[in-house]
């Protein structure tokens, strides 16, 4: 290699100290050092938006390095390439004229070559009797040699960050399923607190996830959404605790409520005894806690909810809990408008009073409005499900049979 004496930059190109320590370290290379250039090309690759690159600024590197002929590069050996600008344009893919010269002030600003220019500014090589180079004048790619390992370095700092930064981005994604799937059960399974507040928490945080997040931006939202689960999980388990100091009392209700014979969740669609208590929802004012009508019955009157179950079956009144939750968002009801329907008719009848309105959605205007209004007479006491699953069982074409008994 030959390293000569310091040398400037060409025309208007100004000198700077930098370039000059360049110059200077390169000189001191070990001389029995020796690295694989396309290690060294992969590792600054690796490392590139540390180095302030961009993928052009590697394409025109691997450019200058297709022009030395070995793979190893040596401290003993010529490390001046000199290819014309016509040449790099080629083998840096047809990179345009000006383009070039920015990517090379990059790679010189990076400290991955150093610039030796002739008088003239033309790169070339002068060669001796015997046919050896001389002296050449081109680019130093020397500096890939002196700084192997710090590359290799930056490239393992670099790939360890984007694991941190996938774990990270992991941890939140699952995080966010776990907040949101305990405020849906919360909700659907009537759990006390003020649900709709913390879901608003939740949204919040949400919506404050960049559409570009940084590793910052990614911990910082997750710290906060750990600290809203485990204040989720706090309450629960506080609700439970209570619960479990009342469960006797709890086990002989639910005991003396499915010992009872005249039980709607018993009845089947279509029975007289059905057919009975609609027609006195029907006629008569709403006293005391909403009646709860048969599953099969809201179904039947409500058939699109089914689509929204767990994968598009309902069972059971969870089932159609958590697709009334799903079709609450899907039609802009508010979390708290929600919550205040299950506090006022109880979640079966909130989540069937969803399923009747979907099934009108193509008639309401705002389905948020429309739930608070029917909440409201609920609270008042005029508000009953009998006549609206009659009038979708009619719409339905399941209806003509009922009709008739009823009147």
């Amino acid at each position: 290699m030959q390293n000569g004496s310091i040398t400037t930059p060409f025309g208007r190109r100004p000198m700077t100290l930098a370039l000059i320590q360049w110059q200077i370290a390169t000189a001191a290379i070990e001389p029995s050092k020796t690295v694989d250039k396309w290690k060294v090309f992969r590792d600054a690759s690796e490392a590139r938006e540390k180095l302030g690159l961009q993928d052009r600024s590697l394409a025109v590197l691997d450019a200058l390095l297709s022009f030395y002929p070995d793979n190893e590069l040596r401290r003993d050996a010529q490390l001046i390439v000199f290819p014309s600008n016509a040449q790099l344009t080629l083998r840096a893919h047809g990179i345009a004229g000006a383009t070039l010269r920015r990517h090379l002030a990059l790679l010189v600003d990076a400290g991955l070559i150093v610039r030796k220019d002739s008088a003239n500014g033309k790169r070339y090589a002068r060669k001796g009797r015997a046919g050896e180079i001389e002296n050449a004048f081109g680019f130093d790619i020397s500096p890939l040699l002196l700084r192997a390992e710090e590359l290799a370095i930056l490239a393992q700092q670099v790939a360890a960050d984007r694991i941190a930064f996938r774990r990270a981005k992991e941890g939140l994604t699952i995080c966010r399923r776990d907040v949101r799937k305990l405020i849906t059960a919360a909700i659907v399974e009537g759990a006390s607190g003020d649900w709709a507040l913390i879901e608003e928490s939740y949204s919040a945080l949400v919506a404050r996830i960049p559409r570009s997040p940084t590793m910052s931006d990614v911990t910082s939202i997750l710290e906060e959404m750990e600290l809203l689960r485990s204040e989720i999980i706090n309450r629960l388990e506080t609700q439970e605790k209570v619960e479990n100091c009342s469960t006797n009392d709890a086990h002989n209700e639910r005991h003396i409520q499915s010992s009872n014979p005249e039980s709607f969740n018993e009845l089947e669609p279509g029975s007289r005894t059905e057919l009975k208590a609609i027609s006195e929802e029907k006629n008569s004012p709403h006293e005391g806690p909403m009646r709860i009508f048969p599953l099969a019955l809201v179904l039947k009157a409500c058939p699109e909810i089914r689509a929204y179950g767990p994968s598009a079956v309902i069972d059971s009144w969870r089932d159609l809990m958590s697709a009334a939750i799903v079709v609450r968002s899907m039609l802009g009801v508010s979390p708290s408008a929600y919550q205040l329907a299950c506090e006022v008719m109880g979640p079966e009848n909130a989540a069937a009073t969803m399923a009747c309105i979907l099934e009108r959605s193509g008639h309401i205007n705002s389905a948020g409005a429309y739930l608070r209004d029917l909440t409201a007479k609920a609270e008042r006491g005029e508000f009953s499900l009998g006549p609206a699953l009659m009038a979708l069982l009619r719409a339905n074409g399941g209806g003509g049979h009922v009709a008739s008994r009823v009147s």
